[in-house]
């Protein structure tokens, strides 16, 4: 590969557009994540310097529009990358600090290095009275040791002579400001802030969460690198900054070289008692700049091995940018810690860091390179089945009813108002009614423990999560005698745009399709499960779950007999939809030119959404998205349905023309859901989903970090999309679908102890490569025939003309 493929450049400067920039550039390792922002510049409007150590929560109490709102928070945490330097000739006084804002820019790039996980910004400043000052920076997030990160700077001057000055801080005046829509909220998390020193060379600051109690401890090392340069250093401790100050001669002949090593804990942390004190100790132990370049890139080099995907052109440099940000944020590190998947990675500070059904888009993937990650975050989900316990017993319900936005605790995180920002106003929020968040954590069960083998977790934690959502699902589930069948009532499905009906008193809508289709799916496999479950293991779950063995037979019938709705001849997206009116697409567009988010514009035009046939996200075309052609008829089949090709293509294209992709994730929905149809469309919404975030379709919101599912799933749509990768039955399904902008791919996959299978299509070929090992032969199914491949084997396939 050329060092294009790997490398992502900015160039000139652009307040405008600097938030986004600086959220594509985040770095990060799974552990801590820091934004791409310029060191020398605060936040503000045009920047935003965010770092966030993951599951790092703190809950504050507002007033908003004279409601009392409370609200927990992925916390900004101290700011360790502020470095910034001034000028002065001979006997003159020191100039301005220098920044884009004070002096003009000749020069200005930023290249992110995917390879080895660096971003390196170099600048020539133009100063009044002194001259042209060049700076080069290179930073890292160092991904072997997850506490530590570097920043490398040399300045030189361009035919000139004098004296920088730098200051290199740890910044503990931060709250959490990269989100605008939330500045009426106390926004200050950090607090207790102490500084100090140690040693010739580092400053330290320590602060704690103001009501969830993290101790954070920051420990920074800065020092000249460049020899012979004799350096006027002092360490100035203060009430929220810790700085050192470097004063260092400077000329053309003679460069000015510098490194700021940063180490970063949280009593979060395992197997220290004191975060200030091993943040102090990491530092001061750590290797100089190019030590840690080095172990950093080895790491990196290891996991792109591991997650090898080669897509050729644009969209596989794409793909492999995806990628990149995926593993900045759920990394081998993450194995290790207490923490979900932020919707929003670790990149800002959007939906305030919380954790939504956005892992359903993300687990599939990783399950099949990094189990131990998938088992973690599954192992989150675990730790707060009681808190999802106790919220089903709370409304009344038995089993358990997973929260829509989960944070540090699991309890429901999602708000009761939110804010429009096209009309300013508050509204009530129902998006807590979305239930199916519980049929996402049981999916990501079955897959996780299909695609390892690992029949220990399914047999116990696994098997827990899933007897107890099945058992909320059942629940909440009502015979109706008029239809002879069981119907979900009041709940809202992934579209998010209806969350009642148009003058319903109370909110949450009916028969939702998706959820009583997952609900019902859920409800079978956890049937299916007890019933290849050993006795002994079986009745030692219903003892510990309390379940009356007598529900089962009940939860049969519903699995089989909830209500799909159906109309003209299409999946009624909910009971009643067809009742909606049509809205008038062209108008819209005409009059707004973007109707991504129509629920905004209507609510701005005093209308409402809930009145329309129009959805932010078709949310039954997910349906397409989650299982196969064939499991799917065979779904609704087991539900007394009829659901031909015939039927499905129909309601895709109903739907089609009544979706806004008010969500990043629609695109990537649609774009599956075509492609499985073999539907020469497909690529348009491909395309859409590969540039979502890059791009910034849904119009500033990538700034606030990016969107984590949306880039997970354009990995698994080449993964398990396009191949028709199924795990189950002790075999590898496959069925490839064509999609000629995508016709040449390859990837590798780890699968029930198998590390780096190879599969590989092109030319109308498809090629599986089963590393040597000591493992058992892998079984191989496609529509018309199936294989054995043993390890050491290579088996060629061609696939049948389409």
């Amino acid at each position: 590969m050329s060092e294009s493929e790997w490398t992502w450049e900015w160039t000139g400067y652009n307040p405008s557009g600097e938030q986004l920039r600086e959220s594509l550039c985040t770095l990060g390792n799974g552990y801590f994540a820091t934004r791409g922002a310029l060191p020398e510049c605060r936040a503000g409007l045009v920047h935003y310097p965010g770092t966030y150590a993951a599951g790092c929560y703190n809950r504050l109490e507002s007033t908003v529009a004279g409601r009392h709102v409370v609200s927990e928070d992925l916390v900004n945490l101290p700011n360790w990358l502020l470095l910034r330097f001034r000028l002065r000739r001979a006997e003159e006084d020191w100039g301005p600090w220098l920044s884009p804002h004070t002096h003009a820019l000749l020069d200005h790039r930023h290249t992110l290095d995917l390879r080895r996980a660096t971003l390196t910004r170099a600048s020539r400043h133009r100063t009044d009275g002194t001259g042209v000052l060049g700076v080069e920076q290179i930073r890292l997030v160092h991904m072997l040791d997850p506490h530590l990160a570097a920043l490398r700077t040399l300045f030189t001057a361009e035919n000139w002579s004098g004296e920088i000055e730098i200051e290199s801080c740890l910044d503990g005046e931060v709250i959490n400001g990269n989100v605008h829509r939330y500045r009426t909220l106390d926004r200050r998390h950090v607090t207790h802030v102490r500084t100090g020193t140690h040693e010739p060379q580092t400053v330290w600051l320590s602060c704690r969460t103001s009501t969830s109690d993290i101790a954070v401890a920051l420990a920074a090392r800065t020092r000249v690198v460049t020899d012979g340069v004799p350096t006027s250093s002092e360490l100035r401790p203060a009430r929220r900054r810790a700085v050192h100050r470097l004063v260092v001669p400077i000329s053309p002949d003679r460069p000015v070289a510098m490194e700021k090593i940063v180490a970063l804990h949280t009593s979060r942390d395992t197997a220290i008692s004191d975060p200030l004190g091993e943040a102090i100790d990491r530092v001061t132990t750590a290797g100089d700049f190019p030590a840690l370049l080095e172990s950093h890139a080895a790491a990196w080099e290891r996991l792109w091995r591991r997650t090898d995907m080669q897509v050729p052109g644009e969209a596989g440099r794409i793909l492999r940018f995806h990628l990149f940000h995926v593993l900045q944020t759920l990394s081998p590190r993450t194995a290790d810690l207490d923490v979900g998947v932020p919707a929003r990675g670790l990149h800002g500070e959007a939906y305030r860091g919380h954790v939504f059904w956005d892992e359903l888009f993300v687990l599939p993937y990783l399950s099949l390179h990094f189990p131990d990650v998938s088992r973690a975050l599954l192992n989150y989900r675990y730790r707060r089945l009681p808190r999802a316990h106790r919220a089903a017993r709370a409304n009344g319900r038995t089993g358990a009813m997973y929260p829509w936005q989960s944070g540090s605790d699991g309890r429901e995180e999602s708000q009761e108002w939110h804010l429009n920002p096209a009309s300013g106003r508050w509204l009530p929020d129902h998006s807590r009614l979305q239930h199916h968040v519980g049929s996402a954590i049981a999916y990501n069960v079955w897959q996780y423990c299909e695609a390892t083998g690992d029949t220990e977790y399914l047999h116990t934690r696994g098997a827990e999560m899933l007897l107890q959502i099945s058992r909320f699902w059942a629940d909440l589930a009502d015979f109706d005698p008029g239809l002879g069948r069981y119907r979900i009532r009041g709940v809202v499905g992934p579209d998010e745009y209806h969350d009642s009906y148009p003058g319903g008193e109370q909110p949450g809508l009916d028969d939702n399709a998706y959820t009583n289709v997952t609900a019902a799916w859920v409800l079978a496999r956890t049937l299916e499960l007890l019933r290849r479950l050993p006795v002994w293991r079986r009745e030692e779950l219903l003892r510990r779950t309390g379940l009356d063995a007598d529900e089962l037979p009940e939860w049969e019938e519903v699995s089989r007999r909830l209500r799909v709705p159906f109309h003209q001849g299409v999946i009624s997206q909910f009971a009643g939809y067809d009742d909606l009116t049509e809205l008038d697409w062209d108008t819209y567009r005409k009059r707004y030119g973007t109707i991504r988010r129509l629920d905004r514009i209507l609510e701005a035009e005093r209308d409402t959404v809930n009145r329309y046939k129009a959805s932010k996200q078709a949310d039954v075309l997910m349906l397409g998205y989650l299982f196969s052609p064939a499991e799917l008829r065979a779904l609704f089949r087991r539900l007394g349905y009829g659901l031909d090709d015939d039927v499905w293509r129909r309601t895709v294209d109903y739907y089609l023309r009544r979706t806004s992709h008010g969500s990043t994730l629609s695109e990537l929905v649609h774009g599956l859901v075509l492609a499985r149809a073999r539907r020469a469309d497909a690529w348009q919404y491909v395309h859409e989903a590969l540039e979502a975030d890059i791009a910034d379709i849904q119009g500033g919101t990538t700034g606030e970090g990016i969107h984590l599912g949306a880039m997970a799933g354009t990995l698994d749509l080449v993964q398990r999309g396009l191949t028709g990768l199924e795990t189950r039955e002790d075999a590898l399904w496959l069925d490839p679908v064509p999609l000629p902008a995508l016709s040449e791919y390859g990837f590798t996959l780890r699968y029930r102890g198998h590390w780096g299978v190879g599969v590989r299509r092109r030319s109308g070929h498809l090629e599986i490569a089963v590393p040597d090992s000591e493992e058992s032969p892998i079984r191989v199914v496609l529509a018309d025939r199936a294989v054995t491949i043993a390890p050491g084997e290579t088996c060629t396939l061609v696939l049948p003309e389409t």
